[in-house]
């Protein structure tokens, strides 16, 4: 039975293994139970599914998800927490351990010799510097998933869901909706975490669209106007794509683009929608022929 999900039981595993926090992974251990039952709620974590867990640490969330799944593979990067998992997680065996940093596993591969090829669910409770880059190589490695659901600094969550015209609009938020529908699950005080964060965090599920909501000609070119829409958020659409190194497009071109979608010339990137930049990626695309 899972025992993790308070302090006591967290500070008795830590000092049993003179476990030392490593900064430079961001580690911060849940230590509420409400919170990790609101994980494993909000992820519609069921019988039938291979779960992937990035960063068990350990093992606290690791626990709920092996009562809840068919199967996890948790993957964790700092090999002295691997003892420790091994020992907490003794009592499962639906669990499989890997001492490999995320960015470098081959998880196409993994879902289709653990799932044969269906959608897993992922779970993490994620160190806050590599949080984007995690999520953007899952979208962007078309990886089979149904939903990734992960505990992520609040003001990153709330950029994910923001939607044309706030503060919080941006590239990520573009990024995130172009591949899947955002909902903040829950909202999570520091003292929540061992040790405590300096900021609050939040959970956000990400559920894959089945179809992407836009059509685009050129992915690839439709973030690069957006990106270079975001660089330089004081400018205006015109300017920003214009200074990008990224484009190589004359400003004669840009400008015309804009103006046959019947945007103002001084309309900025941050009031343009999805569907927007979707359509001004596939002028552009039609014109460069």
């Amino acid at each position: 039975m899972a025992s993790l999900g308070n302090p006591k039981e967290t500070i008795e595993i830590l000092n049993k293994y003179h476990f030392n926090f490593q900064k430079k992974f961001g580690q911060n251990f849940l230590i509420d139970t409400h919170v990790l039952d609101k994980i494993i709620k909000a992820a519609e974590v069921g019988k039938d599914d291979l779960v992937v867990e990035i960063g068990p640490g350990i093992g606290t969330l690791t626990q709920y998800l092996c009562e809840a799944a068919r199967e996890v593979v948790a993957v964790e990067i700092d090999k002295n927490l691997i003892p420790i998992l091994e020992d907490t997680l003794s009592d499962y065996d639906n669990i499989t351990i890997l001492n490999e940093d995320i960015l470098k596993v081959d998880l196409n591969r993994l879902v289709q010799e653990r799932n044969g090829g269906r959608p897993v669910k992922v779970v993490a409770n994620l160190p806050y510097y590599i949080t984007t880059p995690i999520i953007m190589g899952l979208f962007e490695a078309h990886v089979p998933v149904e939903n990734i659901t992960v505990m992520v600094q609040k003001e990153v969550a709330d950029r994910m869901q923001a939607g044309p015209g706030g503060k919080d609009y941006g590239a990520l938020s573009l990024a995130v909706q172009y591949y899947a529908k955002p909902y903040i699950a829950a909202n999570v005080p520091p003292n929540c975490f061992m040790p405590r964060p300096n900021v609050g965090s939040a959970v956000i599920r990400l559920t894959l669209h089945g179809d992407k909501p836009v059509v685009i000609k050129d992915e690839a070119l439709m973030f690069k106007l957006i990106r270079a829409s975001f660089n330089q958020r004081r400018k205006t659409l015109a300017n920003g794509l214009n200074n990008s190194e990224e484009i190589k497009l004359s400003k004669e071109l840009i400008t015309e683009a804009i103006t046959e979608l019947d945007f103002s010339p001084s309309i900025r990137g941050e009031a343009l929608t999805l569907a927007d930049f979707a359509a001004l990626s596939n002028l552009i695309y039609d014109k460069q022929g």
